[in-house]
């Protein structure tokens, strides 16, 4: 997710986190200067939905504006069939499974206590 808290602020002609804590006092939402702060200079990892509700009633917004979905930065294309991985062997086709016996020590497996 992305957090747009200072885009949405400056175009509504606020600028500094103190402006920001003002518009909020004025929807009876009173967090303290340094959590406005904590907001303004990055993005927080939770928010509540009853804060995140009052943020958009002091600054005229909705939650879409304040919040924009992102593709996930882990997602990485899978190698086509035949393609090569990075250390030269070629991808197998479809699911990788485990073979039998290929574990460590490749003997039976022993019984559970009794």
């Amino acid at each position: 997710m992305k957090w747009n808290l200072r885009m949405v602020a400056a175009q509504r002609d606020l600028w500094r986190p103190a402006e920001v804590l003002a518009a909020f006092r004025q929807v009876g939402f009173n967090p303290s200067l340094s959590k406005v702060a904590a907001l303004w200079g990055g993005t927080p990892v939770t928010v509540r939905l009853e804060d995140l509700d009052m943020m958009c009633a002091a600054l005229g917004c909705t939650v879409a504006d304040l919040l924009q979905a992102e593709p996930l930065a882990g997602n990485q294309a899978v190698p086509e069939e035949g393609e090569r991985t990075a250390d030269g062997a070629e991808s197998p086709s479809g699911p990788v499974r485990p073979v039998p016996g290929s574990r460590r020590g490749s003997g039976p497996r022993s019984l559970p206590p009794s």
